[in-house]
């Protein structure tokens, strides 16, 4: 199956992302994102979440052909795999970001990925991570034919243990599943989504680590 294959059925346009990438964007991720950062996105897709980011340098990756069309003016972007980051100068990246790709990618793959990365990142580099915990997806985990391999919080966060990376932050219900979800997609009630203590529909973590130092 080809990049564009996933894109024409499974993963297709949808305005919905965009509300909700600005939104999270706002009423979070820019909590963690300073003005002077270089940020890289690790399957940006259709660049929801890099399009809304304010920093000093902006990268996309995506193994798409397609993906840079949809990106904002500004982006440098490469084609390619994300275990390939050799065109990175080391010790460059401040803020890493991956939604939805390490379920798509081997475990070998992703080893592979957190050990190029680890040269990529600053002293002061994180990976942020959002993508479908298993434990609370997993009615719905391999309606997404692509899905590769499965993650829980507490497998993901031992996973990225095992491969000499620090998890300071988890979060076991970040999101709902999806934006085709019954739940409506307006940054009204994403911030009060982010605001509640309780979220019974979350299907999606976010784990937050970077490299451990020895």
């Amino acid at each position: 199956m080809t990049p564009e294959g996933y894109h024409e059925s499974r993963f297709v346009d949808d305005p919905r992302r965009d509300v909700l990438w600005q939104s999270l964007w706002r009423y979070r991720f820019s909590a963690m994102v300073t003005p002077d950062d270089c940020v890289l996105d690790l399957g940006a897709g259709y660049g929801s979440f890099i399009n809304t980011v304010v920093a000093r340098r902006r990268i996309a990756v995506d193994a798409w052909e397609g993906f840079p069309a949809h990106l904002a003016p500004g982006i440098e972007h490469h084609v390619g795999s994300v275990t390939d980051l050799g065109f990175l100068d080391d010790d460059t990246v401040d803020f890493t970001f991956a939604s939805n790709l390490f379920e798509h990618l081997t475990k070998e793959d992703f080893a592979t990925v957190l050990a190029t990365l680890r040269a990529k990142l600053s002293p002061r580099g994180t990976l942020t991570i959002v993508q479908p915990n298993f434990r609370y997806a997993f009615r719905e985990y391999f309606d997404d034919f692509d899905h590769k391999a499965i993650y829980s919080h507490v497998s993901l966060a031992d996973f990225l243990e095992a491969n000499s990376y620090e998890v300071f932050l988890t979060e076991p219900r970040f999101m709902p599943f999806s934006v085709k979800s019954r739940l409506p997609v307006k940054p009204i009630f994403i911030r009060a989504w982010l605001a509640s203590p309780v979220k019974p529909a979350g299907k999606q973590m976010l784990v937050r680590a970077r490299p451990r130092r020895f």
